[in-house]
């Protein structure tokens, strides 16, 4: 079971580093890391940031057999600028 995530200024968390990190690991709690009220990084149970990895990685390797089955049915490349607006969308 896991705690509810937190937030804990830089400062606090600077000093209780150790903790937030126990907390992770052992409770699976998120803690996002602030300065002034705004959230800048997070620290996450090891599984959590390694399955995110996984995600990412498999959408790559989609990403790239779509490319090699456009190449393979000889269609036209994709222009970079074009690619560009179609990730940001």
């Amino acid at each position: 079971m896991s705690e509810p995530a937190a937030e804990l200024p830089i400062s606090d968390a600077r000093d209780s580093l150790a903790d937030v990190v126990s907390r992770a690991h052992y409770a699976g709690r998120i803690t996002y890391v602030t300065r002034r009220g705004q959230r800048l990084a997070a620290v996450v149970p090891a599984e959590v940031a390694e399955a995110i990895e996984r995600a990412e990685d498999a959408a790559d390797v989609a990403a790239a057999r779509e490319a090699l089955a456009r190449i393979d049915a000889a269609e036209a490349p994709i222009p970079l600028t074009q690619l560009r607006d179609e990730r940001s969308l």
